[in-house]
């Protein structure tokens, strides 16, 4: 299972010509969070999520249109939705019918407003970053408001593996929200290095990027053990097994793309 962050940008222009949808899972609570949202101002909203006054005007607008019904007018596959550096690097828009029903049962998005999403899964425009210290009846921020609930979810659509492994290629503020203690899978984290002032470093552009390409590479080669990982090489990367580790995963490049 490849878990992924959202992104802050969206694009609902570009029609999602006849891909399939399926409905997202998390419904009541998401339902909850826009309840707790819509009584804020947008100067409220602006403070809470460091947000410009136009942001914050379009947000509050977007609280006020969700609908618990999901629609092809107010709704849209997520994984065509979500529109940042990861899915550049994913370019879900490419793949084809038989790559998007293989990412549909092992690709999960971390979502502060929807829990985890499926790629398929329609989804209404919103902004809410999982960071966000957003005050609900089960606590002061959003980790508490999803509590075990994510890690739950994961085992169950994990049961059915004997060796369940998560690959963690979401930012640390999204992965924060899948609840270790609860979470029975083994999970792998994959770093990624570019050449730059001499030394390898993390780039934070070119390592969201290739989050999305690890992403694509997994789904395109149908990629269900860890060691299936070492073979991934787009964009000039390549594994590096002398300062990598069993569950750390190193990739590193000399020359940026």
């Amino acid at each position: 299972m490849f878990l992924l962050s959202p992104a802050k940008s969206l694009d609902y222009e570009t029609p999602a010509a006849g891909v399939p949808h399926t409905l997202p899972q998390f419904v009541p609570q998401s339902q909850a969070l826009i309840e707790v949202l819509r009584q804020k101002s947008p100067q409220q909203i602006a403070e809470l999520m460091d947000l410009s006054d136009a942001l914050s005007a379009l947000n509050v607008a977007r609280y006020e249109a969700w609908s618990p019904k999901f629609t092809a007018k107010n709704s849209k596959q997520a994984v065509l939705a979500f529109n940042g550096d990861v899915y550049e690097g994913l370019d879900a828009k490419t793949l084809s019918a038989q790559d998007l029903d293989w990412a549909q049962n092992h690709v999960g998005i971390l979502s502060g407003l929807y829990g985890v999403l499926r790629p398929l899964d329609w989804m209404q425009p919103y902004r809410l970053e999982m960071g966000t210290t957003l005050q609900t009846d089960k606590g002061s921020n959003l980790y508490k408001f999803w509590g075990a609930q994510i890690a739950e979810h994961l085992n169950a659509q994990l049961a059915k593996d004997k060796t369940p492994v998560i690959v963690n290629l979401a930012s640390q503020e999204y992965f924060k929200s899948v609840d270790l203690k609860t979470l029975k899978a083994r999970v792998i984290e994959c770093v990624f290095e570019d050449f730059k002032g001499g030394k390898y470093k993390i780039i934070s552009f070119n390592a969201k990027r290739a989050r999305g390409l690890m992403a694509r590479f997994a789904i395109q080669n149908k990629i269900t053990h860890p060691e299936g990982l070492l073979g991934f090489d787009l964009e000039g990367y390549a594994y590096d097994p002398r300062v990598s580790e069993p569950d750390r995963l190193v990739f590193r490049r000399k020359v940026q793309a």
